[in-house]
């Protein structure tokens, strides 16, 4: 991971503090924005940042956790480090959600707390914290606190090197009172560590016999299939070579969305509980499966154990030879890796295996166009995800909350052109969606950023960071920052989890939540609100919302009686959901149409011609 240019420092003052120091050298490290909030506990940088002339700039979040999923989302769209900054006590407690999705998406953020002044240490001060210990899991590549003006640069270079080498978030602890210090550098003498400025980028390479065994596994088979994850962005081509060479069908963990268009043919989608009919049949028919920068975690939606034989290339030794019993595992970066492949690979001859491939993508597109056209009450959610799918701007940025909302980004918006798109994959937090699109503005703000967000989500955290939407809005070269709420008044995901999972009605003093008029709480921020109350206005108000000049907020009145239906659903399943609905759940009508009705589409061959009956 290359960290870009660097930039160089502005011109020290007259007397240089610590806090002064610490923003110079992000500076030199070409770091240009900074999420946060701001509390005492790191007053000395306040006063650093006026000093800087707000640079990098302090890009001021509603809440802590909500900078470090903004720091999140532009860390994921630039491929860069990201910084957020935050108090001690109560606001270093609060980035930690933020930064343990980085962790598990491994996402190089860096974060810069504040603690009370040394002085106080072990006396039960006010907002006093052990924060090495809070930090040690979370940052557990690197952690410390500077307690000496000498420690730094060092320990800053080392955070974000940490964070760019291993993928990671990293924490740096600057008590109050240091932060005031007068910086010395560290001196040449015992038990003084100098530091350096940079970090080229590197490309790891496997070794060639264990790519000659690679190759042999993958010329050997006969149904190549290939899974795709985020650690595959850089090698789209070589993706799309291997695919043409082997024959292969290649589906997408959720985090890998956007490393291939959905419009090639051979290329089923996500993979997994919110994935594709095609992707699940990919993985359970072939015989061969090469896995590219993806750590996957569902063994049960890879090939039954023994029935294929695997190949895996990760960047990162750590993650390799999990999840499935993979005879090569090739540690490297992903297109180094596959350029030393490709040359070893035999073209087959055999197309019979992609040709099928293609042929269920196909079928499959027809199912979800069908699903997202049958009625509801008010509006299909599927609906409004396929109806966007076909207006998206081939430049647009994509987040997705947690909750059903992921299944319809999952399953209905396809990728193409730059697009990119990213959600909480491993953690699945809920209330990532709207801070992630925030992030991605500030990463590309010529780029149209659409966050599609469920209730639940909204409600936790998006509405307080419509504020901070309100706040930049005019930063932004293209003004377009969409916010889509499917407003059911119900957390639906949990709710289809209790249904489907242990056969238990909805609960509804857990489940139901209010109802809110999210556009016309845009409205008085001075953002434009939109509510659709009726399927016929779903494709007029995208549309609006993508012309306009400023950000919206998309507010559909879904019915949380459809269900996300899993790829591999059994009629057993079907069958726990109608006893959980038997046993009282409150949307029991309902359901059992809306279920048999999506269910009932994965069978039929095409659609109806007009006229035909039945």
């Amino acid at each position: 991971m290359d960290p870009g240019p660097v930039h160089r420092a502005k011109e020290p003052l007259m007397s240089t503090k610590v806090s002064d120091y610490v923003l110079a050298r992000l500076r030199e490290w070409g770091i240009t924005h900074v999420f946060a909030y701001p509390g005492d506990g790191i007053n000395g940088l306040l006063a650093a940042w006026a000093r800087a002339g707000d640079d990098p700039r302090f890009i001021q979040a509603r809440h802590e956790e909500m900078a470090a999923f903004e720091a999140v989302g532009y860390a994921k769209f630039t491929g860069k480090v990201a910084v957020c900054a935050a108090t001690s006590g109560p606001g270093a407690i609060h980035l930690l959600n933020g930064l343990y999705d980085a962790k598990l998406d491994h996402v190089p953020v860096v974060a810069i707390v504040g603690q009370t002044n040394r002085s106080a240490m072990g006396g039960s001060y006010q907002q006093e914290v052990d924060l090495h210990t809070l930090y040690k899991d979370v940052a557990a590549e690197f952690v410390e606190t500077v307690n000496v003006p000498e420690q730094l640069p060092n320990v800053l270079d080392r955070a974000i090197r940490t964070a760019y080498s291993r993928r990671c978030p990293t924490a740096v602890i600057i008590p109050a009172d240091v932060q005031e210090l007068e910086y010395s550098p560290p001196t040449h003498a015992f038990k003084m560590v100098p530091s350096s400025m940079g970090l080229s980028g590197w490309s790891p390479l496997p070794d060639a016999d264990a790519v000659d065994r690679a190759a042999e596994v993958l010329n050997a088979g006969e149904k190549v299939a290939i899974l795709v994850g985020q650690g595959a962005a850089g090698a789209r081509a070589e993706v799309e070579q291997a695919a043409d060479i082997l024959g292969a069908g290649v589906a997408k963990a959720l985090l890998g969305k956007d490393v291939l268009s959905d419009e090639l043919p051979y290329v089923t989608g996500p993979v997994g509980l919110l994935g594709s009919r095609p992707s699940y049949e990919l993985m359970r028919d072939c015989d061969t499966l090469l896995t590219i920068g993806s750590s996957f975690p569902y063994a049960q939606f890879m090939p039954d154990y023994g029935s294929a034989r695997g190949v895996q290339i990760d960047l990162d030794p750590h993650m390799v030879g999990m999840r499935y019993p993979y005879e090569v595992n090739l540690v490297g970066d992903a297109r180094a890796t596959l350029l030393r492949l490709l040359p070893k690979l035999e073209r087959k001859t055999d197309r019979g295996w992609q040709e099928g491939v293609i042929a269920g993508v196909e079928k499959w597109h027809g199912v979800m166009a069908r699903r997202a056209e049958q009625s509801a009450d008010p509006i299909n959610p599927e609906l409004v995800a396929h109806a966007l799918d076909p207006l998206l701007p081939e430049d647009a940025v994509l987040t997705c909350d947690s909750g059903s909302v992921a299944n319809w980004y999952a399953r209905h918006v396809r990728m193409r052109g730059r697009m990119r798109g990213s959600l909480s994959g491993t953690l699945a937090t809920m209330g990532s969606g709207v801070p992630y699109a925030i992030g991605a503005k500030f990463a590309h703000p010529d780029r149209p950023a659409i966050a599609l967000v469920g209730d639940g989500a909204m409600q936790m955290n998006g509405m307080a960071e419509l504020i901070t939407v309100a706040k930049y809005r005019g930063e932004w070269s293209d003004p377009r920052l969409i916010v889509a709420v499917w407003n059911n008044q119900d957390l639906n995901q949990v709710t289809w989890e209790m249904r489907s999972m242990s056969g238990s009605p909805q609960f509804l003093p857990s489940q139901s939540i209010p109802d809110v008029h999210y556009a016309a709480f845009a409205e008085s921020l001075g953002l434009t609100g939109i509510r659709v109350e009726k399927p016929e206005g779903v494709v007029s108000a995208w549309q609006h919302a993508l012309d306009a000049d400023g950000p919206v907020v998309l507010e559909f009145l879904t019915d949380p009686a459809v269900p996300p239906i899993p790829p591999h659903a059994t009629w057993d399943q079907m069958e726990a959901t109608a006893a959980a609905i038997l046993k009282g759940d409150a949307d029991r009508g309902d359901m059992v149409k809306q279920g048999l009705k999506a269910k009932v589409q994965e069978f039929l061959p095409g659609r109806k011609k007009a006229g035909e009956q039945g």
